[in-house]
């Protein structure tokens, strides 16, 4: 499996409606992307991944992350190998280490510790499992050098998120040129920027509060002003890309130039209303697919 062009990620194609979701995976595929990327927060994260490998006929469908704490690694290879049967060579395994918050809180206190080593051992268990999960078909969520390390021994390669073009270089050389590179870049269609940068900053609230990618941010070069008051313009300019379908394009095309393989795509809804952001997909496609 080599995953090429660009793609969408999102929690709405997770915790939307079932019709509404599988009629979206349709539609994201007529329109030419190329991946669609499931987060996890907890619970059953394979339902989700079927129902979108069975609304559509050839685009892959990735976990984007299974948190490698909140599952047990048998029974991923396990439902691996039963949807592997089904949708053979569509399915591909993302895996995170996560946040310690989200670990401790759903699982127990402290039980978040020692991120590489239990990466590790959640890849060894995946090569010791009955159904084994092919390394071509995982990747990991890597954002440090020894993650990143770990992604190009182990697996098909990393998939890095809210990371300037800048690190997507230095990811490339990093995992070197047989591995895979899959970037999540986060956009906002609009063209105001007190608008765009003011939805930046509420898309991003929650991950100021997270030390893998606040201790990221750090190492690109961004200073503790950068890092306060919803992050500073420079900060939300270099993560989240904002404007028109031109704009936003321009990005996707700076990861390629900079190594990446794919893109994956988390659309951000200016209007702010809730559920499937297909207006914003419907104009980026022909944008960022041609």
């Amino acid at each position: 499996m080599h995953v090429t062009g660009v793609g969408i990620c999102g929690p709405e194609l997770r915790y939307s409606d079932e019709g509404e979701r599988a009629d979206a995976a349709a539609e994201l595929e007529s329109l030419g992307f190329t991946a669609l990327w499931l987060p996890d927060t907890g619970g059953d994260l394979f339902g989700p991944l079927r129902l979108l490998l069975g609304a559509t006929q050839s685009i892959t469908v990735a976990s984007g992350i299974l948190n490698i704490w909140l599952h047990d690694p048998v029974a991923v290879a396990t439902e691996f190998a039963d949807v592997e049967r089904a949708h053979p060579g569509r399915l591909l395994l993302g895996l995170g280490v996560g946040h310690a918050s989200l670990v401790d809180r759903t699982t127990e206190p402290g039980r978040y510790r020692r991120p590489l080593a239990a990466m590790e051992g959640f890849l060894d268990a995946l090569d010791g499992a009955a159904s084994v999960v092919p390394v071509e078909r995982r990747m990991i969520a890597a954002l440090s050098p020894k993650m990143l390390a770990l992604a190009r021994d182990r697996t098909a390669g990393a998939f890095p998120n809210l990371v300037p073009p800048s690190h997507t270089a230095s990811a490339r050389a990093a995992i070197g040129g047989q591995r895979q590179l899959a970037v999540e870049q986060h956009a906002v269609l609009e063209t105001d920027p007190a608008a765009a940068r003011a939805t930046a900053r509420a898309t991003l609230e929650g991950y100021f509060r997270l030390p893998n990618y606040v201790n990221s941010w750090r190492s690109l070069g961004f200073g503790e002003e950068d890092l306060t008051g919803g992050g500073s313009d420079r900060l939300i300019d270099t993560i989240v890309a904002w404007g028109d379908e031109h704009a936003i394009a321009c990005r996707v095309q700076e990861h390629f130039d900079a190594g990446a393989d794919h893109v994956g795509l988390r659309i951000t809804d200016p209007s702010s209303q809730p559920g499937l952001p297909l207006t914003s997909w419907r104009r980026l496609a022909p944008a960022v697919n041609n």
